[in-house]
């Protein structure tokens, strides 16, 4: 078990108030401190959050290498915990001064498209997880599954593959992520897409013999994509702090002449970004899980972090519905999965992109923009030689 003082710098950095990193260290670890404890463990790593501010320059130097990329797209308060989770001593109104002079436009953009939501309300943690497929990146080879938790926002998977269509591969998403938190939700909501048939059968298989009022068949729920309230509100997120900068990346390739939408191109697209885009997603759902929402109480939003929402929901009301399985039926289930394959694309691709790198020594991307490079090199060889 971690020591305190490494769990009190973990959840210092993750951005945590004193409070929840009281509430965190008592819930998850049985370790009581006092606040005074607490402040005094801070200093002692000099963990501040007010005073020896960063350099500005250094947190401006940060800024503009966020919205270079993928940041173009995410606002301050975002921003702030990126920042505060990098390890910078800053406020929140200072990012949000900064950003206002580094990218006016980015301001004004996201100002524009502010969105008012129907009301929804959930018991508790796992009482409904929402379940979807995004198919904004599927034209270039990249298709996103996601699945989030209704009460608290927290997200349950977000994986980035070369397909979200085949049940198998769905399902082993499904059973890893039961498999970690130990029990399934209590329902589990779709649209009637072929993929989520396995699903549909394997959790009421799990809950079958359960006897709250949505047991068995009850435990699952379809109805209209676009009605999927809180997995549809989230990819609104997700395309803002990720999704649109890879969209407007691959259409640049594509109006440069070099993306057709062939097997090849995709195949390529596959191999040179699809680590990449799945690295972003993992650091997105990281920072969104410990973010604070902002409570809205005419559209049922419940102000809190993610995470804590979901782990300590009584601390906002709420009452954790998740369901115990048996492991042996959980084992049965997940020989019925199909994981996703150590290859980013197809296997024959995979090799002959392998070898060229090596013949020619060009070096494993680093970011969208070396992917970018490796990307155009690798089809001009191999269109070449055809």
């Amino acid at each position: 078990m971690p020591c305190v003082d490494d769990l009190v710098k973990l959840y210092f950095r993750i951005g945590f108030s004193n409070k929840e990193i009281l509430c965190l260290l008592a819930q998850n670890h049985s370790v009581i401190i006092s606040v005074r404890t607490l402040k005094r463990l801070c200093r002692k790593h000099q963990l501040f959050r007010r005073k020896n501010h960063t350099n500005l320059e250094e947190v401006a130097a940060f800024l503009h290498t966020e919205i270079a990329g993928n940041g173009q797209m995410q606002g301050y308060r975002w921003l702030h915990l990126r920042a505060i989770q990098r390890g910078y001593v800053v406020s929140q109104n200072t990012i949000r001064q900064l950003i206002k002079l580094l990218d006016p436009e980015g301001v004004e953009y996201r100002r524009a498209r502010r969105l008012r939501r129907r009301q929804y309300h959930s018991k508790g943690p796992n009482a409904l997880w929402h379940m979807d497929g995004y198919d904004k990146l599927k034209p270039y080879g990249i298709a996103i599954s996601g699945c989030i938790d209704g009460f608290s926002r927290y997200i349950v998977w977000m994986e980035a593959y070369i397909t979200n269509n085949d049940p198998k591969v769905i399902a082993d998403y499904f059973v890893s992520s039961t498999t970690r938190l130990g029990g399934c939700p209590e329902r589990l909501r779709a649209d009637r897409g072929t993929e989520n048939g396995h699903i549909e059968n394997m959790l009421i298989f799990l809950r079958r013999n359960h006897t709250d009022s949505f047991a068995g068949e009850r435990s699952f729920i379809y109805g209209r994509s676009t009605a999927n309230q809180r997995i549809e509100s989230w990819w609104g997120v997700l395309r803002r702090q990720s999704v649109q900068f890879w969209i407007n990346l691959f259409q640049t390739l594509q109006r440069d002449g070099h993306f057709s939408g062939d097997f090849l191109d995709k195949s390529l697209i596959q191999f040179c970004f699809l680590n990449l885009v799945q690295a972003e997603l993992d650091e997105v759902v990281q920072t969104w899980n410990s973010h604070k929402l902002t409570a809205r109480a005419g559209q049922g939003v419940t102000g809190g972090r993610p995470i804590l929402m979901y782990t300590l929901p009584q601390m906002y009301g709420g009452e954790d519905h998740l369901k115990t399985i048996d492991k042996e039926e959980l084992d049965l289930c997940k020989e019925e999965c199909t994981p996703k394959s150590q290859y980013p694309c197809d296997e024959t691709v995979f090799e002959l992109c392998c070898l060229l790198m090596q013949e020619n020594g060009w070096d494993a991307p680093r970011d969208a923009f070396s992917a970018a490079e490796l990307y155009t090199s690798l089809r001009t060889e191999i269109l070449f030689h055809l």
